[in-house]
């Protein structure tokens, strides 16, 4: 019989176990390196394959880097045909892992049986994301099952409790070989083995399948089994390893390094025609070495890695180093960016590191640890960082994100010293070096529109191109849902600041390609909404929508969205989409940044509205301490948790968070914010009926808002205060009346005057709201498939549901009998109900009563 060592084996033990998966969500299979963890789901999901409908994907682990296997997860995806994970940053917080959990279970769940296959987890070594894994595999729908190797325990006994019969567990006592199995399987690989050989080698392998495996490749090889005190490596070595040439030695340790890879890759690495001709005969020969055919791919054992690691440690440094070069080399030109610095900084090549971090422009840098980025700069000489000066920018802004602001001036003062040095540069270089220094700096003056434009003309007048260190189509508000939050700084100040803004963003623009192009132009439609001007706004908003359709300024639109919400809610005007649309189209954006954004801007629209039940998870549930946020945006979500606290009725959280809230906005320079934190703070009081500080804090808003009649703050909040501000107009009128101010007095001390006319404003918008805000709470009363209905058709509905006749409801309505017939023809249409007039009607009352 013909000796085949490399036949696969799979034990009806082991079998049983595998028909599991399709029946279990989750299944782990943990055991020692060599047992054939990989080997026995990989002949399972084969088996799988075959059939009709159904999808594998392939996850490998190579290290403790979450980047690098986020970036596994998603090629493993979109090799499979799915597309949702090639935009998605890898998830660092608790509220983008959810958003991948919602994302995944929304994509995949169907009629397709979908198995996602994660092999060598235990090199993640990331409790989160093991425990990320265990809560997903409680969420997924029934197609899809997750199939995870480990050498170690996988999840804590919570979750395993938690999946309970959804969590098919396969372990050691399932791979390893009895003694029965151990004969049938070395019978499969034509080995005739006398029972005292079987015995023997069972008691030496005690069933590893990786120890058979080389036992039997001992024993080929020299004629009988290995002594009892070699060890597993030496076998490897001795029987993989030595019998092979120089040239395949030397083949097996420079791509030993590699994760796994494609033939034209070991060409391209090792400079070897012949490296096809050399992989198929380690394929052929040598169970370590293990190709998928489907993807073209060669991926060494972890046992033999270590092998070759080994060997490849015993070249000189100079060999090494040409090696590992061409492997930056071969990832850099793939744009994998994070492996080429890894291979760069092993070689201690800053020069080709430097290269890959002015490439990557500080995208995948910023998925990096800060610590290891400073440990480079540490390692890397100031002359070598010299010769690359662009790369130093995109460094300097690394380091402003990562608030490292003390690196971030080293830096800029290297980059100054470049500049002197390299005389040969031309005047144009210098020109763009030192104005996207300047635009670099201008974030340490955030929020000062005066010193920011001051860096900003500087910058437009030295630069000739767009920076590089600035993606036009990154964000723009640090996460904020308005610019006006973000830019109000002072009572008073702001006519001044929307001259500033208007005079300081076209050079901003020149410079970055347009990023957060038409922030200016929001800032003043915003303006006109606080100020109460409704229409104005409403106005200056569309133009907004219409000046940045088609330019990717997705930040500045939803920023837009968030003002429609208001205008809607306050002034009845009507948003482009609906808020379910709009959801529907960010989801597909695959943008965690984005979504949170746009749930800020429901969640304080619902907030306000008082439905409560419509608010989204991340501020219903109040969990914004697990997401990222940078740390400007960070005040405007706390503000608006703020107002989520306040429809709940949970007012002692409210002023329990003021003061150290108005210490952030005061850090910030934040005027608006704090603005609203006051009043939400007056509110809360009002509520417990703590009347005397109530008003305290509506007298510091006051203060705040009556120099730039910023009504809408108020207007908003005006069902928690409205019995507060009509004490204070009282107080007002009356002081009024006893002539204790006159016509000439200075603001201050016509302070009740002016805060009198203040209060009949905010009133007046404050009673509108009330009206739109329970035909609002009307409106969510119905199914959610009405929610495509106008306000007019939601009322014919209502009068339809009371059972009135066409002309009765015409009555109603001040309209003629034909409009409302068109109207509920419309209506039927809309919810695409057929039949004729009597069924169409009881159909519609039949959803209205779902």
């Amino acid at each position: 019989m013909k000796k085949d060592f490399r036949n696969i084996y799979i034990s009806d033990y082991l079998k049983n176990s595998l028909v599991l998966i399709s029946q279990c969500v989750m299944t782990t299979v943990t055991a020692p390196m060599g047992y054939g963890k990989t080997t026995a789901v990989s002949w399972y999901l084969a088996r799988m394959e075959k059939k009709k409908n159904t999808d594998v994907i392939r996850i490998s682990t190579y290290s403790d880097s979450l980047p690098v296997f986020w970036k596994s997860v998603q090629s493993a995806f979109s090799y499979a045909g799915y597309d949702m994970l090639d935009d998605c940053e890898c998830p660092t917080d608790e509220a983008s892992a959810a958003f991948l959990s919602e994302l995944l279970c929304r994509t995949l769940k169907g009629e397709t049986d979908s198995y996602i296959f994660i092999d060598d987890f235990h090199l993640l070594a990331n409790r989160k994301a093991a425990d990320y894994l265990g809560e997903l595999g409680s969420r997924l729908p029934e197609n899809v099952h997750l199939i995870i190797s480990s050498r170690e325990q996988i999840f804590s006994d919570r979750i395993v409790i938690r999946l309970g019969r959804n969590l098919n567990q396969i372990s050691l006592r399932h791979l390893r070989l009895n003694e029965k199995e151990l004969m049938v399987y070395a019978q499969k690989c034509g080995m005739e083995l006398s029972e005292q050989q079987l015995d023997k080698l069972f008691r030496s392998s005690e069933g590893w399948f990786s120890a058979v495996y080389l036992n039997f490749c001992y024993l080929e090889e020299y004629g009988t089994f290995p002594d009892k005190k070699a060890d597993i490596y030496k076998m490897l070595v001795s029987t993989m390893i030595r019998p092979l040439t120089e040239e395949q030695q030397n083949f097996l340790a420079v791509m030993g390094l590699a994760d796994e890879f494609t033939a034209e890759m070991a060409r391209t690495v090792t400079d070897m025609e012949n490296a096809e001709d050399i992989l198929s005969s380690m394929t052929e020969k040598n169970a370590f070495v293990s190709y998928f055919a489907d993807r073209g791919i060669f991926r060494f054992h972890h046992m033999m890695k270590e092998c070759a690691e080994q060997l490849f440690s015993s070249f000189e440094k100079e060999k090494q180093t040409l090696y590992l070069n061409r492997y930056g080399a071969w990832y850099e030109d793939k744009g994998l960016y994070i492996h080429a610095l890894s291979s760069y900084k092993e070689s201690g090549n800053f020069h080709a590191m430097l290269q890959v971090i002015q490439k990557d422009a500080g995208i995948l840098l910023a998925s990096l640890k800060p610590e290891n980025v400073e440990e480079l700069l540490v390692e890397c000489p100031e002359e070598i960082l010299k010769e690359h000066p662009f790369a130093v920018l995109v460094l300097m802004r690394s380091m402003f994100n990562w608030k490292k602001i003390p690196q971030m001036m080293k830096l800029k003062e290297i980059l100054l010293q470049s500049v002197e040095e390299h005389t040969e540069m031309t005047r144009e270089e210098r020109g763009n070096l030192l104005g996207e220094c300047d635009l670099i700096l201008s974030f340490l003056m955030y929020n000062d529109i005066s010193k920011m434009s001051q860096l900003h003309r500087s910058a437009s007048a030295q630069m000739s191109r767009p920076a590089i260190s600035i993606q036009s189509n990154g964000g723009w508000t640090f996460g904020s849902p308005s610019v006006l939050m973000m830019f109000h700084r002072d009572a008073g100040s702001l006519d001044q600041e929307l001259k500033e803004m208007n005079e300081c963003m076209p050079h901003y623009y020149k410079i970055t390609n347009g990023h957060g192009q038409g922030a200016e132009m929001l800032m003043a439609a915003e303006a006109k909404y606080m100020q109460g001007h409704m229409v104005d706004a409403q106005i200056e908003l569309e133009q907004v929508y219409s000046h940045i359709e088609g330019n990717n300024q997705e930040n500045i639109r939803l920023c837009c969205d968030f003002l429609a919400l208001r205008l809607a809610l306050l002034a009845g005007f009507s948003v482009r989409q609906t808020i379910e649309q709009r959801r529907e189209e960010i989801l597909k954006r695959h943008n965690t940044a984005w979504l949170n954004l746009f749930d800020s801007a429901c969640g304080y629209y619902y907030a306000l509205a008082g439905v409560n039940d419509r608010i989204p998870s991340l501020f219903r549930e109040h969990m914004l301490y697990q997401v990222n946020f940078l740390a400007p945006g960070r005040p405007m979500m706390e503000m608006i948790e703020n107002q989520v606290y306040l429809a709940k009725g949970e007012y002692i959280k409210v002023i329990g968070k003021s003061d150290s809230l108005l210490e952030m906005c005061r850090n910030f320079h934040y005027g608006l914010v704090a603005l609203y934190i006051e009043i939400q703070t007056a509110a809360a009081y009002e509520q417990l009926g703590k009347r005397e500080k109530a008003g305290r804090c509506i007298s510091q808003a006051f203060k705040e808002a009556i120099p730039d009649q910023l009504l809408m703050p108020f207007a908003e909040n005006y069902p928690y205060i409205s019995e507060l501000l009509r004490e204070r107009l009282l107080l007002a009128e009356k002081r009024q009346e006893s002539g204790s101010y006159k016509e000439t007095m200075t603001f201050a001390e016509a302070a009740p005057a002016k805060e009198m006319q203040f209060i009949k404003r905010i009133i007046g918008l404050g009673e509108g709201f009330e009206r739109q805000r329970e035909m609002l709470c009307k409106e969510a009363a119905y199914p959610a498939q009405f929610g495509i209905l106008t306000q007019q058709e939601l009322r014919i509905v209502e009068l339809m549901s009371e059972r009135l006749t066409n002309k009765e409801i015409a009555v109603q309505m001040f309209l003629s009998e034909g409009t409302i017939k068109q109207y509920i023809n419309q209506i039927y249409s809309k919810l695409h109900i057929e039949g004729d007039t009597r069924i169409k009607r009881k159909k519609l009352l039949d959803q209205l009563n779902m």
